[in-house]
């Protein structure tokens, strides 16, 4: 289908240098770029809201460290492993 649309000077040009660097016409990256956006915006309509759930205590035991994976993996692999909350 033919249509006509107006794209600011600055953003056509930069969606033809894209066409031409990518080998591509620039209906083809103009179609793709809707249809990521279009893509996006239907993955967010579907997706719930999490639900986290939440206890009480006084946080981590000394020396875990939630960004070190390794090293939390190696401690929850333990025979004694401590519990990770108090």
């Amino acid at each position: 289908m033919r249509t006509t649309i107006r794209l600011n000077d600055e953003l056509l040009a930069a969606t033809k240098q894209f066409a031409l660097q990518t080998g591509r016409t620039l209906t083809a990256v103009v179609e793709d770029a809707l249809r990521e956006v279009l893509s996006r915006h239907q993955q967010k309509e579907k997706k719930a809201p999490v639900r986290l759930t939440t206890v009480k205590g006084k946080g981590l035991l000394p020396g875990v460290d939630l960004d070190d994976s390794a090293a939390l993996a190696d401690l929850m692999e333990q025979d004694n492993a401590p519990r990770f909350c108090v």
